[in-house]
């Protein structure tokens, strides 16, 4: 397959937007820190004004470019469209690392054309890292192809994953990660789902899988792991999603899958 000369358009859009935003919250990031102005799903869930300020610049870059798109971002929600295009962002995919000043947050933006992702871009402004994809083109580090690992046992696969914020969630994450942990080489918490998914398909790790994961944070790095030759999906064939996202190489996805299933990680 070869890349559609549209979705590569699409894909330069996301990608141009998402390193103008990416260096906006580097260069105005206020020195203490920035500000905390709401909460979500739990006090430690929480929403800062350079989150908004990320969203409100990327819909500004996109809508003037394409002003009949529709949008679903993480900040201000759905805006219907025309096009039949949607933009899929998340502003800040790893808030608490960038209210920390910790390297490891994103600026994800997908492409969605009649609700399939057709081009995508996780941009990691303090790494120096742009992760691309269009379906059908492959997936791209910074321009040079990625893959994801192949020929790795469970027992020797480097597994990440994330957990909630409300502490009924979080100890049933726990239970999930002990019938895990002694089964795989060694866990990873990087706090943001969508560079999770990069590492997957860049071969940096084996898999990923993780529960209450909304559509914005998924949406560009499961296309990349797809290009990179890797799968993406829920429990017994459901689509990846709120319930649970599991991330591998192709030959990985089905022994991790059943690994977790038994364990019951779709249940708080």
């Amino acid at each position: 397959m070869t890349a559609d000369p549209d979705h590569l358009a699409l894909l330069d859009l996301a990608v141009a937007t998402a390193r103008e935003t990416g260096r906006m919250l580097i260069d105005e990031r206020p020195a203490g820190g920035p500000d905390v102005v709401a909460t979500k799903s739990s006090a430690t869930d929480v929403v800062t004004q350079m989150d908004r300020a990320a969203e409100r610049l990327v819909r500004a870059r996109i809508g003037a470019a394409r002003p009949g798109d529709a949008f679903l971002g993480e900040e201000e929600g759905d805006t219907a469209g025309s096009t039949g295009v949607r933009w899929v962002v998340d502003p800040i995919d790893g808030t608490v690392n960038y209210l920390y000043d910790l390297p490891d947050w994103a600026v994800s933006i997908a492409a969605e054309v009649d609700g399939a992702a057709v081009a995508g871009v996780v941009e990691v402004p303090r790494r120096g890292w742009t992760f691309t994809a269009v379906r059908g083109g492959g997936a791209f580090l910074n321009g040079e192809p990625i893959r994801c690992t192949s020929g790795v046992p469970l027992q020797k696969a480097l597994v990440a994953t994330g957990f909630g914020y409300e502490a009924a969630r979080r100890a049933a994450q726990a239970r999930v990660l002990a019938g895990v942990l002694p089964n795989v080489r060694d866990i990873r918490r990087n706090g943001a789902a969508a560079i999770d998914l990069c590492q997957v398909a860049a071969g940096r790790l084996d898999g990923y899988y993780e529960r209450g994961v909304h559509h914005w944070d998924i949406a560009a790095g499961s296309l990349i792991v797809i290009e990179a030759g890797g799968r993406v999906g829920g429990l017994d064939g459901a689509p990846a999603g709120n319930e649970l996202t599991i991330a591998a190489g192709a030959e990985l996805f089905g022994p991790l899958h059943d690994l977790l299933a038994p364990l019951g990680p779709a249940r708080d």
